[in-house]
């Protein structure tokens, strides 16, 4: 495993290096291929073993983003670009396609949206992404999952 973050708080482990592409429109493409690429512009390129470890919680969350996903980078409006960049910025990769893996399955870290959000920081951190911006956009994204009530499922959530 390869550790790619770490303090008392918090582990971040994957299978290798992550690789993701950014994905273009040919001549020869439908039109539905186009528009997929437009929508979801960046493709992981190979099979990605993730472990995030809680560790005053000692809890260890486990998943595995398969080649060939695809997402659309940091979700950040436009009129916000000039204050915290590009929703294709390259220091976002990595962080927008974890978060987006795991906003899409909210059961990988057991409906846990803050350790989700935290995690999502800690790998801008690692990017070099500044403190402000950071801290903005951690901030824009668990307030907006507040929103879209990610921790309601939990009361959903059923137990085998």
């Amino acid at each position: 495993m390869l550790n790619w973050y770490k303090d008392d708080n918090l582990a971040i482990d994957f299978s290798g290096k992550p690789l993701v592409a950014t994905r273009y429109p040919m001549p020869s493409m439908s039109d539905d291929e186009i528009k997929s690429i437009k929508k979801y512009p960046f493709i992981n390129r190979k099979e990605l073993y993730v472990e995030l470890t809680d560790i005053p919680n000692n809890i260890t969350y486990a998943f595995t983003i398969p080649k060939g996903y695809c997402w659309d980078g940091a979700t950040i409006p436009r009129m916000f670009w000039r204050l915290i960049g590009s929703k294709t910025a390259p220091e976002f990769l990595i962080a927008s396609m974890i978060h987006d893996v795991l906003c899409e399955n909210h059961n990988y870290v057991d409906y846990n949206r803050y350790f989700a959000d935290k995690v999502f920081e800690r790998l801008l951190f690692v990017a070099k992404v500044p403190a402000f911006q950071r801290w903005l956009m951690f901030h824009c994204v668990d307030n907006f999952q507040k929103l879209c009530k990610w921790g309601d499922d939990v009361k959903n959530k059923t137990i085998s």
